[in-house]
């Protein structure tokens, strides 16, 4: 691969190992990386950057050459000495005041590939604009190297702020007990060691990272979670957690072997951390997650729309616009700890809420709590759209906006754009509570997204198929 066709995405870059992702491109976006930090950054001191890693195959090579790049820079380097999770990383920089920091990962990506997660001052991904700016810095300067860097443990710090947010002892009181897989990814035995030490029992599957992710794709999604559904037949547990490739997401699985949908997941999580003092304020969710969020609204919470992509979650916890932030594909964040997806915590969040409901298996307490909110009717489809056509798709669309989706008349819209003004999501607020289309188009693959949520399934299906008839002539 040319560096010269390397581009940046949401949340900073990946591509395939060996022919885009290699030592060449690694060094080209670390020296990129550097002078970026070396013209925004006016300490009196070096800029000061944390490096961390996940288990796939190369990614403690990348890491060293990255940390080697930044030294030549004269940059202050911290390079894990372990496998880490994303939230680590980010935790490390914003406890510690870094100025920056990086994660060599490619998240729940297929095995085949890797990437560069780039993250702020402030503990999150860097913002689009952030993001493009060090694009610029590709190929301007040749590479400088040195090995001039430290090499530490990064958990420490995150293991403390953990212990001070989590009631272990109501977890243990209540013999909560989970069961873990980690599907090779660097979540390993972080959460089951954490619970160890506070005396809860839990046991972790896959918990030795692996390059391959032992034969599956790392992402905690239903039809990549039959081991653990299988494997919690045979204890005594209250439920099933599963954090991907890099421990930034979670899912859970019931003990009767029930996957729980992200969008289900993010109303009972919600539900439990508003009633909480130490989190009252602001929501904001992603568009594409539930509306049914909005039953929530208060005096005190407000729910706030933003566009895919957890970097917009976080541009409104740092602004200090909201305290926790939902994205729908299981990536969930508190602005207090970091405005970061952390799939550990939130594991443990729910074992918290469990410990502090009348039930100890948490089948017992989504069955209380579809009583109290139903059920969620939700889908997405992506469809694969190779005409040139496709970015300038939604801007037609809305040059000439439909006065109705299907049967359903249109009450109003809400429009997102990329960080260069063009158009790239439209959400339809249907008539009917909650009744609404979200079409997206994606900035880097051939694809149309297309998300709907209405009062049974059927009238889901319709709404989606209503809306690709509606783009795709």
């Amino acid at each position: 691969m040319s560096t010269f066709d390397i581009k940046f995405g949401t949340d900073g870059w990946r591509g395939l190992l060996d022919s885009e992702v290699n030592s060449k491109s690694v060094a080209t976006v670390a020296q990129a990386f550097a002078d970026y930090l070396l013209s925004n950054i006016h300490h009196l001191i070096s800029p000061r950057v944390v490096i961390g890693y996940d288990g796939r195959k190369n990614s403690d090579v990348f890491a060293k050459l990255f940390a080697r790049v930044l030294s030549g820079n004269n940059i202050k380097v911290y390079l894990s000495n372990s496998v880490v999770p994303t939230p680590v990383v980010s935790y490390y920089i914003k406890e510690n005041h870094l100025d920056a920091g990086v994660m060599i990962t490619a998240s729940h990506n297929p095995p085949e590939y890797s990437g560069i997660k780039f993250k702020g001052s402030y503990g999150g991904p860097f913002l689009s604009e952030v993001t493009n700016e060090v694009e610029k810095f590709l190929n301007q300067n040749l590479v400088q190297t040195d090995d001039h860097f430290q090499t530490l443990s990064l958990l420490d710090d995150y293991y403390r702020d953990l212990e001070s947010r989590i009631d272990f002892r109501g977890i243990k009181k209540k013999k909560i007990q989970v069961l873990i897989d980690s599907m090779g990814g660097a979540g390993g035995k972080i959460l089951e060691n954490l619970l160890f030490a506070n005396g809860i029992y839990s046991k972790t599957i896959f918990g030795e990272p692996d390059n391959q992710f032992y034969g599956r794709y790392p992402e905690p999604i239903a039809k990549n979670l039959r081991p653990l559904t299988e494997e919690i037949k045979t204890g005594d547990y209250s439920f099933g957690i599963a954090t991907d490739g890099d421990a930034d997401r979670v899912a859970f699985v019931l003990e009767d072997c029930e996957w729980l949908s992200a969008q289900e997941t993010i109303l009972i999580l919600s539900e439990y951390l508003s009633g909480r003092d130490e989190y009252k304020g602001n929501i904001v969710k992603t568009s594409s997650v539930s509306d049914k969020l909005r039953r929530l609204e208060n005096e005190t919470t407000r729910i706030i729309d933003v566009q895919v992509g957890f970097k917009y979650i976080c541009e409104e916890m740092i602004k200090g616009n909201a305290t926790i932030g939902f994205e729908e594909s299981g990536g969930f964040g508190i602005a207090s700890h970091i405005p970061e997806r952390d799939g550990i915590l939130f594991a443990l969040i729910m074992m918290e809420l469990l410990a502090d409901s009348p039930y100890r298996k948490l089948s017992e307490y989504v069955a209380d709590f579809r009583k109290r909110f139903g059920l969620i009717h939700y889908d997405r489809i992506d469809l694969h759209y190779e005409k040139d056509d496709r970015i300038s798709l939604l801007p037609e669309l809305l040059e000439s906006l439909p006065g109705s989706i299907g049967d359903f008349k249109i009450k109003s819209t809400s429009e997102y754009y990329t960080a260069k003004g063009v158009v790239n999501g439209i959400k339809f607020y249907l008539e009917g509570d909650p009744r609404w289309l979200l079409v997206r188009s994606s900035e880097t693959e051939p694809l149309l997204r297309f998300y709907a949520e209405g009062e049974n399934d059927q009238e889901v299906k319709e709404i989606l198929d209503a809306g690709v008839k509606m783009l795709v002539k």
